[in-house]
Parts: C-alpha cells; structure tokens; sequence
C-alpha cells in the first residue's frame, strides 16, 4: 500500500520561492519538481493566451492535458512584460524569489530588463536559470530549439530505431527534459552553496548540452573505438541477450546484464548446453556471436506463448517485462500500489486526474497536489500578498491591461 503521508509536511523546499517566467516543457517541468518538493512557485505568464501549452489539444473542460501535465501546484499571474508596469511587477517579483527560472533565446530577459545582471543588484541571494537550446556562445544560439531538434543533433534520433530503419525521434521528450533535469541539479546545488557563501548564482543549462550529456557509455564507445555506435533496436550495443523477444503472440523484454542472469535464461529456455558453448559462454563471445544466438533465441520462445514465458522467466529469476502500452502502464498494480496517481479538483475544470512526484523523504511522498492553474487566476492574490497592492490598484492594472486576473 502506498505510505500514509504526513499532511504537515509542505516538503524539503517549505519557504523557498520560486518565480517561473519559463514555458512549453523544458523550464515547466522543473518548477513543477521544485513545487512536488514545497516551494512556493509563481508563474508568470503572457497577458494574451499564457503558455503556449495551453492550446494544445486534447482538452478537459478547457484545460489543455499538455499544461496540466507540467503545472500543477503552481501559481498563475498574467504580465504584460512588454509594459513598464509589467516589467516593474516582474521586478519586484524577483526581489522576493530565492530562484528564478526562464526558458527565452539568449538575450531575451536582459532585453527586458529582466536579465541576471540587473535583478541580482536588487536581490544578491537570487538564484537565475536559464535553460536554452544551446547555450550563449554555441553557433546555434539564435535558433529556436524544441524537443526533436535537440534529438537529432545529439546522436540520440540516429540511435533509436531498429538496424535499417529510418531515424525515429523518442516519444518520452527526453530532450526538454533533460534541460530541466539538469537544471535542477544545478538550482539545488546553488542554494546549497548559497546557505554557506549568502549569495545567488547564475545557473546555464542547454537542452542540446544536457542530452549530449545522458549519452553515457554510448558516448565512450566512440571515444574508445572510434566507431559511432549504431542503431539496434531494442537490442544493446554490447550486451547479449537483451531486448526484445518474440513469442507465440506477442513479445517480451529480456535483459542478461550479467553471467548469472544469462545462465538463469539458458536454463529457462531448456539449452543449458549453450553454458558451456564457446560461442556463448563469455560476454564477448556472445556479443561476436550475437546473430547466432539470438536466432536459437527466437527459435525457442516462438514456440511458446508470451504468458508462459513470463511466468518461466520470472521462476529463474531472469530480468524480463511485457511490453505495456500507456494504458496497461498506468493502469498496472504497481502504480496502484505505489499510489502514484492522484485525483485533485478544480472548482472550475472538475477533477483531474495526475500522476505524482516519485520522491519520498522519511516515507512520506509529497503533499496533495493542487490542481494547475487557469491563466491568471492567481494574479490578484500574489499581487496583494506579495506585492502589498491594495484592490484599487490591482483594479487600475487590470484596467489598463497590465494584469490579466480573469482565468
């Protein structure tokens, strides 16, 4: 069952305040995290239309599923950041934060009078990350980058596809959010360097960067052979057997990351002669002889349906999956078990339904979440409690189209 959760406990971030000028994904994705973690996140969006997301279909009682998926347990506040009033809400805003994340192309906050330079001479503890596509100084800087573009220039597109196959970008936007990832690595190591020196930090963090980063091993292969390493499917570039197996009906996932596990999967299949073949008893053995194999592989388990051979392979203790779709994956014992979807309501959108933050501290998961916002609907109440503006006020911005308060 899942744990019971502590309704104190606001999180490891409780009175850290975060100020969110980013959009789309890379940016959202990580002011949502530091929000799963109890930071007070208020986002700032455009005063026409807000985040782009917004629009993106499919909806839930106007709500786009994209925002609601990267928003929750925000604040929404709706600037004209083109108007000096906006910009100076933004201002002191930011005087009040311990962080702020933006998203734009290089050049676009100071532009604004927005950038690190001019909001850390107001406030020195101030935490500025910019999360771009390439970094300031790359030869792409003035490009716009989205998840696929990031993809294909890091190796990552050319990668996923089977042998033969035309490049296929992956489904999971791994290039946003390794931006976002990364980002908070370096946010939260900028507020523990903070807690000892008693100043902020500038944080850069490039999408592309990033997913050149995650390469990991792959990037060694190259370094070490100097051979680019190649597509292979579900298959691994060193390790034999691994990936995909077909059955009767269907399909299962199979991982011999180790001698023991290939040893277990030898004798489930009824072949454990195949231990003591020379061309299959070592790693790279296997890897040389890997066409061979895994033809005596595929051989075996079509003869057998695919729940067979989960029970099979769990007996021998052999690392395997079935492959689930989103549905199925959602909808599996583990999740359910793990409580990691949550119902939260909206007064205006009805109930949403989200899937949780994964981290736990001392047993408990995260507070319940608060449903996202409508664009602007918390404008009124930052300006008042942050700001101390009084209604009149707020009601003159409203008027003259600096602060959208209308949802």
């Amino acid at each position: 069952m899942a744990d019971t959760q502590n309704s104190s406990r606001r999180g490891p971030l409780d009175g850290i305040k975060v100020l969110d000028f980013s959009r789309i994904l890379s940016g959202p994705y990580a002011s949502m995290v530091l929000a799963d973690l109890g930071a007070e996140v208020i986002k700032v969006e455009p005063i026409s239309g807000g985040d782009d997301t917004r629009n993106f279909p499919p909806f839930q009682n106007g709500l786009s599923h994209y925002y609601i998926a990267l928003n929750r347990n925000k604040q929404s506040i709706s600037l004209d950041l083109k108007s000096p009033e906006g910009i100076d809400i933004a201002k002191r805003l930011a005087a009040k934060c311990d962080i702020l994340i933006e998203n734009f192309r290089p050049g676009v906050m100071e532009r604004l009078g927005l950038g690190h330079e001019s909001l850390r001479a107001e406030n020195e503890k101030l935490i500025y990350c910019s999360i771009t596509g390439f970094g300031n100084d790359s030869p792409h800087s003035d490009k716009p980058a989205f998840d696929i573009v990031v993809q294909a220039l890091s190796g990552v597109m050319h990668l996923n596809r089977e042998p033969d196959q035309p490049p296929n970008r992956l489904s999971l936007p791994l290039g946003d959010m390794a931006g976002s990832i990364f980002s908070m690595f370096g946010i939260l190591a900028a507020l523990h360097e903070r807690s000892v020196t008693g100043r902020g930090s500038r944080v850069e963090i490039p999408m592309l960067d990033s997913l050149i980063a995650m390469l990991g091993y792959l990037s060694q292969i190259y370094f070490i052979s100097g051979k680019s390493p190649q597509p292979v499917g579900t298959r691994h570039p060193s390790i034999v057997p691994y990936g995909s197996f077909p059955t009767s009906d269907g399909y299962v996932i199979v991982a011999c990351l180790t001698d023991r596990f290939w040893q277990n999967f030898a004798k489930c299949l009824g072949r454990p002669e195949w231990l003591s073949d020379i061309r299959f008893s070592l790693y790279e053995n296997r890897l040389a002889n890997r066409d061979q194999l895994e033809a005596m592989i595929f051989e075996r388990m079509r003869e057998d349906s695919t729940a067979y051979w989960l029970a099979q392979l769990t007996e021998y203790d052999v690392p395997h999956a079935p492959i689930l779709d989103v549905a199925e994956a959602l909808d599996q014992e583990h999740v359910t078990r793990r409580g990691l979807i949550e119902t939260v309501h909206h007064d205006k959108v009805g109930d949403l339904k989200l899937v949780k933050s994964p981290m736990r501290f001392d047993g408990s998961g995260p507070q319940a979440a608060r449903a996202p916002s409508l664009l602007g609907e918390n404008s009124g109440s930052v300006l008042s409690r942050e700001l101390g503006l009084q209604q009149g006020e707020i009601e003159a911005l409203i008027a003259k189209g600096v602060v959208n308060i209308g949802g």
